[in-house]
């Protein structure tokens, strides 16, 4: 799914090697026009094409010595493919409108949220490349399915965002446990928007639940109606299961627990907690003020 944290990720790979000096350069693919996607990657000469009216280095020499993240790889022209194969099999490669070949010393970490598999069988993406990428994979499940991530993506983006008049000391535990309890549907994109806006309103250095958006705070009460609602449509089902037992069997609650394999007791239990019982039989009793002589016999 999209915004779960890959660059997130990417960022701490890149931070946790050897090249943590070097730059890190990350690259949407889908945010670049795919006619100026090579360009962008390997950059172009002088002249190159109209409106080259300079040299221009691409993302993967700025990320020289460092770390070149290329998020949707699956959007890369087959063109800008072959070259990135290239860079990981010779660490060479030539600008766009260029002759002299180049080096560069960089690694690449690649994301995607499509199925580059089935995309290499309906030949959309080279084969080579996949597998030459597809050598420590990371599945990134939405953020829903990994509540635990919660509370340290929120103090990541507390430590980023807070201002320095104003920092953050405390999440109140109510405040952690909506967070923790709403299920993110855009991901930790939509976490990270939900603490620049709490930020934006905090009085204090504590975050609390009337600072996150009312869409996180509406959900567990939402939540809990949901849940009062089912249990009310169930309570109504089993009520009327027994009552329709118990006039099937002309009210004999030994023969309606039997048919609805339970026991006498717990239909007692039941009808009692439902209000159910039995139709009066035996005498009506005439309304005050009127003289009927005798009561009528139901």
């Amino acid at each position: 799914e999209s915004g779960t944290g890959k660059e997130l990720l990417a960022r701490g790979i890149h931070r946790s090697s050897p090249r943590r000096e070097g730059p890190f350069v990350a690259v949407n693919c889908p945010s670049i026009p795919r006619d100026l996607l090579e360009s962008e990657l390997f950059g172009y000469e002088k002249g190159a094409f109209t409106g080259a009216d300079e040299t221009k280095e691409g993302r993967l020499e700025l990320a020289n010595g460092g770390t070149l993240f290329l998020d949707e790889l699956g959007d890369l022209p087959f063109s800008a493919q072959a070259k990135l194969l290239r860079v990981l099999q010779e660490r060479t490669f030539e600008r766009l409108g260029g002759l002299a070949t180049r080096r560069v010393d960089v690694r690449i970490l690649a994301a995607t949220s499509v199925d580059l598999a089935r995309a290499v069988a309906e030949r959309r993406f080279r084969e080579d490349l996949y597998y030459r990428l597809n050598v420590v994979p990371i599945v990134m499940p939405p953020l829903r399915e990994r509540p635990e991530d919660v509370p340290a993506l929120v103090d990541h983006f507390l430590s980023r965002y807070q201002v320095e008049s104003r920092p953050v000391q405390w999440v109140s535990p109510e405040a952690l446990r909506l967070l923790t309890a709403y299920p993110w549907p855009g991901n930790v994109r939509e976490l990270e928007n939900a603490i620049q806006y709490a930020l934006s309103l905090m009085d204090g250095d504590t975050l609390r639940p009337a600072d996150l958006p009312r869409v996180v705070r509406s959900h567990q009460a939402s939540g809990e109606a949901a849940a009062g609602s089912l249990q009310s449509e169930v309570d109504r089902l089993e009520r009327d299961l027994i009552q329709q037992a118990l006039e099937a069997t002309d009210w004999n609650r030994s023969e309606a627990a039997r048919r609805l394999g339970t026991n006498e007791s717990k239909i007692r239990q039941r009808m009692k907690k439902h209000g159910i019982a039995p139709p009066r039989r035996g005498r009506r009793i005439a309304p005050r003020g009127r003289d009927f002589g005798k009561s009528d016999e139901v």
